[in-house]
């Protein structure tokens, strides 16, 4: 079996950016728990969710981040993936969520360097 370890680093904000959450590590049901915990807590205006490290991603993963978007919506706060990989973006294209986020392939100026 792969390595299933899901990593999550919270990176400073920089001048009042949006709060990043760095993802390495697949988004599946064996480790989803963490993430979905912190961005039920989470109440910045602006969540970035660096998804570089992300190689994959299940149902249970997918699910996890419509939960997210639902929530940060309906209370009109953004939420943003970037670096998404190809095989994850075709996984929320198959699944017809993508169009529900908003993607970039680099992280806001605004937001915290790497």
């Amino acid at each position: 079996m792969r390595d299933e370890n899901l990593t999550i680093e919270d990176l400073p904000a920089k001048d009042n950016g949006p709060r990043v959450l760095r993802l390495t590590g697949p988004l599946v049901i064996t480790s989803f728990f963490e993430f979905q915990t912190l961005v039920r807590e989470d109440k910045s205006a602006t969540l970035v969710l660096d998804f570089s490290g992300v190689p994959y991603i299940d149902s249970a993963g997918i699910g996890a981040l419509v939960g997210a978007y639902v929530s940060r919506q309906k209370d009109g706060r953004v939420l943003m993936l970037v670096g998404v990989t190809p095989r994850v973006r075709t996984a929320l294209k198959v699944t017809k969520v993508d169009q529900f986020f908003s993607f970039s392939d680099t992280l806001p100026s605004s937001a915290a360097a790497s």
